[in-house]
């Protein structure tokens, strides 16, 4: 079988069932093909894509400007490690720090990885800034966090399916509870070997959990106060997601380390960041930290042109209209139907609380019908479904969406 060869959706699925390791469980839709805020299958059927890969497509599937720069730049010059220079990392960092006001940038990959490397530079700043003991340094993290699934990630993750038969865990977390200033001031102001606090900003994974009003700020006072790094993963809440540039900008909230992935490509590439000031990033010297493509040609272009992308179409302007017309009109729908609980979000970052419990398979079976009715989206936890559309889309697209979704929702209220 030739590579570009036409498949069905049933041989595709089963290709990845025989030769794929199981480690997703994805919804029975084979796609070839994205545009704006749709995608197609195999058999050429239409969708909106409600889930934007886990908020990686803020810009859309294939902008033509993020397609033009990586193709453009994947004609010149692909990858030549960090061991020489190239004309395009300088050019992206430069961008980027101005973007998001930092003074340097550490460039990655993944989402994970970027996460691995905030931890790793919180620890080695207490060490040789903050003057901690060596091996004593801990990070404050919270309840139903999702950061990511490596082996260091997972030991402060209390989710049994990413953490069960891969231990032994690694030692170095406090786990405290989501939206509870109390519980992070009790342990700050009584373990003096605290070296920073690493939040969501919003809780996407677990179920778009929105913290109280003023929580981050004052979170982030906090940490001023013990001199502790505020370490923000906005890795799914960033690049306007929520309404905002940055969900803390909702708080006018600086982090001292900030965790970046998904969006920062556009969707087109791996691309991830690490941002910080200089008196937290010079700790990072040569031979500290790396990756062979991390900062690579192509990733730098993607990147410049994806971050162009947000502002020149105010995408996060359009995140906070559509993103609160979307929940006014969720909330109509809610005040008649027994089938769904509550919708809460920021932005274009909703979920729905369907009326049952986590163990059931109401939210699953809601995904296939939407699914069947046009629209794709994924559950997470079990009796929530996650909404989290392209933050392209037109307001006349969005109420298409929502007419979709309530008449779908109707058909499970009996």
């Amino acid at each position: 079988m030739a590579v570009l060869d036409h498949i069905s959706s049933q041989e595709a699925m089963a290709l990845e069932n025989k030769y794929g390791a199981q480690n997703y469980h994805p919804l029975p839709v084979v796609l070839t093909k994205g545009e704006g805020v749709f995608v197609w299958d195999v058999e050429g059927k239409k969708y909106y894509d409600f889930l934007s890969a886990y908020s990686s497509l803020n810009q859309g599937h294939c902008h033509p400007k993020i397609v033009n720069a990586m193709t453009e730049q994947a004609q010149r010059l692909t990858l030549t490690s960090r061991a020489f220079y190239n004309d395009m990392l300088g050019k992206y960092e430069k961008y980027a720090c101005d973007f998001f006001g930092f003074d340097k940038l550490l460039p990655i990959n993944s989402g994970a990885e970027a996460v691995e490397t905030a931890l790793k530079l919180c620890r080695k700043w207490a060490y040789e800034v903050k003057g901690l003991d060596l091996n004593k340094a801990e990070i404050i993290v919270c309840e139903n966090n999702f950061h990511g699934r490596t082996t260091t990630i997972i030991s402060f993750s209390n989710d049994p399916i990413a953490r069960k038969n891969f231990g032994p865990y690694t030692d170095g977390f406090i786990k405290i509870e989501y939206d509870n200033l109390q519980a992070l001031e009790d342990v700050l102001s009584t373990n003096p070997n605290i070296a920073g606090f690493l939040v969501e900003p919003i809780q996407g994974e677990a179920g778009v959990y929105v913290p109280s009003e003023g929580y981050l700020a004052k979170a982030k006072a906090l940490c001023e106060k013990y001199n502790v790094l505020f370490i923000a993963d906005e890795v799914q809440t960033g690049i306007a997601r929520t309404g905002r540039l940055l969900a803390v900008d909702h708080e006018n909230v600086k982090p001292d380390v900030l965790i970046l992935g998904k969006a920062l490509s556009g969707g087109l590439y791996p691309v991830s960041a690490v941002l910080a000031n200089n008196e937290i990033m010079n700790v990072i010297q040569p031979g500290n930290h790396g990756s062979t493509f991390g900062g690579n040609p192509i990733a730098a272009a993607v990147a410049i042109a994806a971050l162009e992308v947000v502002k020149d179409e105010k995408l996060a302007e359009n995140a906070d209209y559509l993103g609160k017309l979307f929940r006014a009109e969720m909330n109509k729908f809610i005040e008649t139907s027994p089938i769904v609980n509550k919708v809460r979000g920021k932005g274009l970052l909703n979920a729905i609380i369907i009326n049952d419990d986590e163990d059931s398979d109401t939210a699953w079976n809601i995904c296939l019908r939407l699914r069947d009715n046009g629209l794709l989206a994924k559950p997470t936890h079990g009796n929530m479904i996650r909404f989290a559309p392209p933050l392209v889309m037109t307001e006349d697209q969005l109420l298409d969406c929502v007419s979709i979704i309530t008449k779908t929702l109707k058909e499970f209220e009996a």
